[in-house]
């Protein structure tokens, strides 16, 4: 069997148990784009009647809230019904695009096991486009089929008498098996063993079974752990983790009583390794080193009351600059007519108190901006300069989704200079990189100087700046033009400071042949952390700051 036919026998298998007991194991993820074989997964769990949920959902729609309208109509506060009043199955679509906060309110119902169940429909096209874990980890099944639905594809059937999941038997062997496949395979989590036994007593109540055999195990570890696994087991773990049999009297129940069903252990590890994903080590990154797709932009968030993405309103006065919030003021006044009608019955219309109003907010994320200040001094001007300018052009390149804009000072002599101003152009960067000076002094301070300068008219413009220092250290010229290295290291550190104070972010990458001592205390001086890349190319240099800037 193909592993494209075999990844839609998981998927049949899924869709079968899901559709047998939805309740019981709370929902799947499906990472699969639109397309026909999408529609064919989908259509099959049309038995559900599911609802579907938007990631901007609002949190009076997801929870009920005020029935403005009915409360003012009929004097008394009345509420109306939240997604969640009543258990049902729940499509979330779009579910690479759900926010953490949306998705801490998800996974809160998942942990009430209130009765719902959960589609997490998964569009993303690369492997950090994907639902939030907090969700995922709670959904038992992670549907993913590859290729084209093979002809007469469909949900495997339950059986002819089925038995209730939460009737089926299970012993602590089942429960052991389970969580030592699971620590073998890096999940640290102890919902995945938990989410397998419930597939596991789903499987074997499917199959009209009350007790769990070997072959339910065998299912539960497949359509649970893949997806879960952090490393590939070693073959040493069978024998360091296997505990030794106990001595038991042949013939007595104690030993009867200790006889299992439970398939081998490495049959399990077997099963489960075979259908990791073939990517799975180079998916394993350091938290933080992915960026974000939502295209948010990767500046600081900025609250007001003007424009941006809009924030629950909050109490406050009318001070001419703040705007009201007439619907959340009006809600906030509601319940309390009643009792201001009947201190002040000679009052019309609606009586409004100061503690009443509401103010509105929203928050603006600002676009980023990475100065890189690039030594171009001494022999190794042009191998430096060609490093920056490959790692300008590529992060340029991922620029778009993340609103990130690149500037570049080049200090050379004694002076620095603004080689590159702001810009999201790859056009216009590769044609001013095209030919760059070298060689001479080192004006570290003019360097930082110049970046500083840049970095404080960027504020201005609404830009969130970052300083990247590509410098082997060793300065040279003062900012006065002098050749005295003691002055220049002087200077250097004031203005290290000057910036630390600023609040600039900043990020120093030593590429000298051997890490530099004064480099790093330059670095700390400016309050960012600090990298030692002696032979870093253009992809090294980017990936770097990347991730330090992520991190």
């Amino acid at each position: 069997m193909s592993a494209q036919a075999d990844s839609w026998d998981r998927a049949a298998l899924s869709v079968g148990l899901l559709l047998f007991a939805p309740r019981y194991l709370a929902g799947a993820v499906i990472r699969m784009r639109a397309s026909p074989d999408r529609n064919t997964v989908l259509d099959s769990l049309a038995n559900l009647s599911t609802r579907r949920l938007h990631p901007a959902i609002s949190d009076e729609q997801l929870f009920g809230g005020l029935d403005l309208s009915e409360t003012l109509k009929h004097g008394q506060l009345i509420e109306n019904n939240g997604f969640f009043n009543n258990p049902c199955a729940i499509m979330l679509t779009m579910a690479e695009r759900c926010g953490p906060e949306l998705a801490a309110k998800l996974a809160h119902q998942l942990d009430r096991h209130a009765g719902h169940c959960f589609l997490a429909l998964d569009e993303g096209a690369e492997p950090d486009e994907a639902a939030p874990p907090a969700l995922t980890e709670r959904l038992p099944f992670h549907i993913a089929p590859e290729g084209k639905a093979p002809a007469g594809w469909a949900p495997v059937p339950a059986g002819t008498a089925p038995v209730p999941p939460r009737e089926v038997a299970c012993t602590q062997g089942d429960l052991e098996a389970l969580t030592m496949l699971a620590a073998r395979f890096g999940i640290d989590s102890l919902r995945a063993p938990l989410l397998a036994l419930r597939v596991a007593r789903a499987h074997a109540g499917m199959a009209g079974r009350n007790k769990l055999h070997a072959e339910d195990l065998e299912a539960a570890a497949c359509l649970v752990f893949p997806q879960r696994a952090t490393r590939m087991p070693a073959q040493e773990d069978a024998e360091e983790d296997a505990p030794a049999p106990p001595e038991t009297e042949t013939g007595t129940d104690a030993g009867m009583q200790n006889t299992s069903d439970l398939p081998d252990g490495d049959m399990l590890v077997d099963a489960v390794k075979a259908l990791l994903p073939a990517d799975l080590l180079a998916g394993l990154v350091p938290a933080g080193t992915l960026r974000s797709s939502q295209g948010d932009g990767a500046g600081q968030k900025r609250k007001g009351n003007r424009r941006g993405r809009p924030l629950p309103s909050r109490p406050g006065r009318l001070d001419g600059r703040s705007r009201i919030d007439l619907v959340a003021t009006l809600r906030a006044a509601a319940p309390w007519q009643p009792m201001r009608r009947a201190a002040q019955p000679s009052a019309g219309g609606l009586l409004i108190r100061p503690s009443d109003i509401r103010l509105k907010r929203y928050q603006e994320q600002s676009d980023r901006l990475l100065i890189f200040a690039v030594d171009a001094s001494g022999s190794a001007a042009v191998s430096r300069l060609n490093e920056a300018k490959g790692a300008v052009e590529l992060l340029l390149a991922q620029a778009y989704a993340a609103r990130d804009h690149v500037a570049l000072v080049s200090f050379r002599g004694t002076e620095g200079e603004i080689l590159l101003p702001p810009t999201r152009s790859l056009v216009q960067t590769k044609r001013r990189l095209a030919s760059l000076p070298g060689g001479g002094g080192t004006p570290l301070a003019t360097g930082l100087q110049q970046a500083a300068a840049l970095a404080t008219q960027s504020r201005g413009k609404g830009l969130t700046p970052t300083i990247v220092v590509l410098t082997d250290g060793r300065a040279n010229i003062a900012l006065d033009g002098s050749a005295d290295r003691t002055h220049a290291a002087a200077d250097a550190a004031r203005m290290a400071r000057v910036i630390c104070a600023q609040g600039i972010q900043t990020l120093t990458i030593d590429v000298s042949k051997r890490p530099q001592p004064a480099l790093k205390a330059l670095a700390e001086q400016l309050g960012g952390p600090y990298l030692a890349l002696p032979r870093a190319d253009a992809r090294t240099l980017t990936g770097a700051v990347s991730a330090a800037l992520e991190a």
